[in-house]
């Protein structure tokens, strides 16, 4: 069960922080691009959605076998 709450609790934070850079005036340069500042934040993002992810469906397919 603790293996699917850190899955959830993942694609709860993740997607709000992701946000929140986006709207950092970090993230865009003066010519209105993403700058690498915005860059880096979406592949360490979308790394640990893949993670935590992997870990929920662990989860789930420990607790499904552990129940039969």
């Amino acid at each position: 069960m603790f293996l699917v709450l850190v899955g959830v609790w993942t694609w709860v934070i993740w997607p709000r922080f992701l946000l929140a850079i986006w709207r950092d005036d970090r993230a865009w340069g003066p010519s209105g691009g993403p700058t690498a500042f915005l860059w880096v934040h979406v592949v360490l993002i979308a790394a640990s959605l893949a993670i935590g992810t992997a870990v929920g469906v662990l989860g789930v397919r420990g607790w499904r076998s552990g129940r039969r």
